[in-house]
């Protein structure tokens, strides 16, 4: 897909206030860890994730969605009333129905006449909201969009150290798929797209590829969809080593799509903002694809995997950064779990 008049008009993005090292969460697994004799700092050193971040109990997904998306109409030069849909692309939503874009659109005062509705894609979902939304304003459907996105990581981290202390039949090699679990942060993010002409010297979306290898489905899953809320017990089952592999695999067929259709060449990216996942996820990607490491904005050690956040929030991170003049190219580059792999190109 390639586009002509899409433009990334603003952004906002809002951190939760409760900081938990991978210390802490080791902390809480000692007599696990004692058990099976695992060594102290084992998960930051499997993963890089020093820390990640926590929202306060009785957090909701909307509640980060609408402060994220308050910041993006604060920096916005668009009347609200032009945003002619918004979705709510997080893994987590507050409940199985309404819509939790219902929630967002309500509080943040948007024209009665916008689409609101939920994407899910796993990881991927605010980089699909964003393809979704682009096309709408290709199309001439639109003349602006609004992504969100607020994941909740607390109960699933939670949820997954109790399943870990009260399983007594856990081994050294059947406790790894509770592992990446504990790498999941929270964070909400929001993203403004709109035509060309009203945002003339915004960052242009220029191009996005898809591509499934949905064979591997069943590589990492999460049980009944009961809500992302404080006592749900949600529990994911991840086959790290595998999803791994065939996540890369899946990223370099798409990679190639991606330069075919775009022109690019390895070397053309500026800037490389990338799902983040743990840092042999990231060192496997950028060998396999042969980019250069060093262009790379890396967020991990610090916000952990958040989900449908972590690909998009960089990228706010990375602009914020300075360092990026106007001309650059920047790849945003997604693999989520189903396997679905997406990858947008963006010069600013």
């Amino acid at each position: 897909m390639i586009y002509k008049n899409v433009k990334i008009e603003s952004f906002g993005y809002e951190v939760p206030p409760d900081c938990v090292t991978s210390s802490d969460i080791e902390q809480q697994l000692a007599p696990l860890y004692e058990k099976l004799k695992l060594p102290e700092g084992r998960l930051e050193l499997m993963t890089g994730i020093k820390q990640r971040y926590f929202w306060n109990r009785g957090f909701r997904p909307s509640d980060g969605a609408i402060l994220a998306g308050q910041k993006a109409l604060a920096s916005s030069k668009i009347d609200p009333k032009q945003i002619g849909c918004l979705i709510m692309c997080s893994v987590c939503r507050d409940f199985l129905e309404p819509a939790t874009a219902t929630i967002v659109h309500n509080k943040l005062g948007l024209s009665e006449n916008a689409m609101v509705f939920d994407i899910s894609n796993a990881c991927l979902g605010l980089l699909t909201g964003m393809l979704t939304v682009a096309n709408m304003i290709e199309l001439g459907q639109i003349e602006a969009g609004m992504l969100v996105a607020g994941e909740n990581s607390r109960p699933l981290v939670e949820s997954t150290i109790k399943a870990m202390l009260e399983d007594q039949s856990l081994t050294r090699q059947t406790v790894k798929p509770y592992f990446a679990s504990l790498t999941i942060g929270s964070g909400a993010v929001a993203f403004i797209l709109s035509k060309k002409t009203l945002a003339p010297d915004a960052p242009s979306l220029l191009a996005g590829t898809s591509l499934a290898a949905t064979k591997y489905n069943d590589l990492c899953r999460g049980n009944a969809d009961k809500g992302m809320f404080d006592g749900a017990e949600t529990i994911m089952n991840t086959d790290s080593e595998s999803l791994l592999k065939f996540g890369i695999e899946t990223a370099s067929k798409t990679w190639t799509i991606f330069k075919e259709e775009t022109k690019w060449k390895n070397e053309t990216p500026d800037c490389i903002c990338t799902h983040q996942v743990g840092s042999a996820h990231r060192k496997l990607l950028f060998d396999t694809l042969e980019l250069d490491s060093t262009k790379d904005f890396p967020t991990l050690s610090e916000f952990g995997n958040t989900g449908s956040v972590s690909c998009p929030m960089t990228f706010a991170k990375a602009m914020e950064a300075g360092g990026l003049s106007r001309g650059d190219k920047i790849s945003l580059l997604g693999i989520g779990s189903g396997i679905n792999c997406t990858m947008l190109g963006v010069e600013l």
